[in-house]
């Protein structure tokens, strides 16, 4: 059967995924690009990038996936459900490039991109949007592309079998938290971690 797998998601020290505030202009809130500036930094988000340990545990994102599911928040700002014209952050030609499923209270038709993206919308549980996605991966993995809230699911879920997050040494303060009710996690893990030149964490979980 595929994997589930999560890559490159990013926490602060305080455990928060994203920050308050969360608008068009301010897609992570008052964290702003803190939490990922460790990979826009790396060859596999610019060519003139670093192609060190960073690179290579954030290209591990793109390979062998077939779907991808994401929550309401990272598909858009909030209202966005409000707004017909809306096709994601992306652009024409989004990065996913396989079928990809938003999960939201409020679903709409398919939206077919370039690229090979098509958003289907759906409003149903985690491992309801899980059985879909899988079907669509056709063999391959599914990510699970976050936010924090739909991937806290999914974990309470017992859903995912790869989870990569990263540590970045910040503190926010206040946001939406990753591991809010998630005792023992690590229990149904091998878990290692690596620390890297650039001050981040990188821990894998592996069932």
């Amino acid at each position: 059967m595929s994997r589930v797998r999560v890559h490159n998601f990013s926490i602060s020290l305080d455990g928060f995924g994203t920050g308050v505030g969360l608008s068009l202009e301010a897609p992570f809130g008052h964290a702003g690009h803190r939490l990922h500036e460790w990979m826009i930094a790396t060859r596999s988000w610019d060519a003139a990038g670093t192609a060190g340990v960073d690179n290579a545990f954030a290209e591990r994102h793109e390979h062998g996936i077939g779907a991808e599911i994401m929550g309401a928040g990272k598909f858009g700002p909030p209202g966005w459900q409000d707004d017909s014209e809306w096709r994601g952050w992306w652009g024409p030609n989004p990065p996913f490039h396989t079928p990809t499923y938003v999960l939201t209270h409020r679903p709409r038709p398919p939206l077919e991109m370039d690229g090979g993206t098509t958003f289907h919308f759906l409003d149903v549980a985690p491992v309801d949007a899980l059985a879909v996605a899988r079907e669509a991966a056709d063999g391959q993995d599914v990510r699970i592309g976050g936010g924090p809230t739909m991937l806290r699911e999914f974990l309470a879920a017992g859903l995912v079998d790869h989870l990569h997050v990263v540590q970045v040494p910040i503190l926010l303060g206040r946001g939406v938290r990753l591991w809010d009710g998630l005792d023992a996690l690590e229990e149904q893990y091998d878990v290692e971690a690596v620390s890297t030149p650039s001050g981040v964490t990188h821990l894998t979980f592996t069932r």
